[in-house]
């Protein structure tokens, strides 16, 4: 192995008060007093889910995509500690912090969705274990995996608290929880594909396929790599460092390796079983498909060249629209072509668009947190 020289992680220092973060807290604030109401009343005092739609945007939104969104961490995992490429590991503090957010606040959308969630206890409960139920299956590999990206991020913690013999004894374990920090998001994430699956004719044609398994796994794995170089780009602009485009360049390359291979399965999918003429179709479907392929494959055009892989800019901009497609694919399988059938329809609550966006900023939040008091971005002197 290579011997790579990085510098210590350090925090970043400086006010924790500011526009953002108290533009979070309000929005956290509001989320928390439309959660009492909903716990105390229920659904339907705050949602618009009917019979028809028993999930909207909390599930679509924080859950479907927002556990896309943190696959940053899971990503950048398997390049530095499967694939042995240690160049990368000042990347993997910062995108498990976002991936451990994105994923507890998943779980928690999950609890505020349920109608009865008093009663989440019982699928861990021997007695009422479904092994052949696909949601059973995503419930219990995201709930071990934001366990296990709590002990991967547990170093950190001790680290901040000079636990140096506790720190030590967790790095004997790490190689374990790292094996399952890879595998459990591999397993849940082509799960989330099979839920769609399982709705049969449901779900619109353009989403409708047995390769969704694959196509929601490749999907998570790009969608984690857009997301370290939007985060990356945001935090060097708003922290004032420079960019780590020694790491970030090469990385995109990979991420769009995975990205053609998505393309040519998404494509070829959907000519193969004949669903190709839909997308031709005057419909709000065959607007979403396009735009969703838009977002894949402009970013081929956009930082296809090693030069272009450069530019920050086009880095930020391609992360975002990766990030982007791989939220309407979700969106468009889960809600937009989604068709239950009879007079029922959905569209969100100003209610539920502000837990949603409470849910992203106590995300924000807690990262501004972490990185400003807690050792996970490296020193700034070792990127001049």
């Amino acid at each position: 192995m290579a011997n790579h020289q990085h510098a210590a992680p350090a925090p970043v220092g400086g006010s924790l008060v500011n526009i953002v973060t108290l533009s979070c807290g309000v929005l956290i604030a509001l989320m928390a007093a439309i959660l009492v109401v909903r716990f105390l009343f229920g659904l339907g005092a705050v949602t618009n889910l009917n019979d028809g739609y028993p999930w909207g945007i909390w599930i679509a939104v924080d859950v479907v995509i927002g556990s896309a969104f943190a696959c940053g961490g899971f990503s950048v995992a398997m390049l530095v500690y499967i694939f042995n490429k240690g160049e990368y590991h000042p990347l993997v503090r910062p995108a498990l912090l976002a991936s451990l957010f994105g994923y507890t606040l998943a779980g928690a959308g999950v609890i505020f969705d349920l109608g009865r969630w008093w009663n989440v206890w019982n699928m861990f409960w021997p007695g009422s274990i479904n092994p052949n139920s696909v949601m059973f299956e995503v419930a219990v590999c995201i709930t071990l995996y934001i366990v296990v990206m709590w002990i991967e991020f547990s170093p950190v913690v001790l680290e901040k608290l000079g636990q140096d013999a506790a720190r030590r004894k967790v790095g004997k374990a790490m190689f374990f929880i790292i094996a399952l920090g890879t595998v459990l998001p591999m397993m849940h994430q082509s799960s989330l594909g099979t839920l769609l699956v399982v709705m049969g004719g449901q779900v619109h044609p353009l989403w409708q396929t047995p390769a969704l398994p694959l196509l929601y796994l490749l999907s998570a794995i790009f969608m984690g790599y857009a997301v370290v170089l939007f985060e990356s780009c945001l935090t060097s602009t708003a922290y004032r460092r420079k960019l780590e485009t020694q790491m970030l360049t090469p990385m995109a390359k990979i991420m769009l390796g995975i990205l053609a291979v998505f393309i040519v399965v998404r494509l070829g999918d959907v000519i193969v079983r004949g669903a190709l003429p839909l997308a031709f179709a005057p419909s709000v479907e065959a607007l979403m498909f396009w735009l969703e392929m838009a977002c894949f494959i402009a970013p081929l055009i956009l930082i296809g060249a090693e030069s272009n892989r450069r530019n920050p800019a086009k880095l930020f901009l391609a992360g975002v629209l990766l990030m982007l497609g791989g939220a309407l694919m979700r969106l468009s399988g889960f809600l937009i072509g989604y068709e239950t059938g009879g007079d029922f329809n959905y569209f969100p609550t100003l209610a539920e668009v502000l837990v949603t966006a409470g849910m992203f900023a106590a995300e924000v939040l807690g990262y501004i947190i972490i990185t400003r008091r807690f050792p996970v971005l490296p020193r700034e002197e070792a990127i001049h």
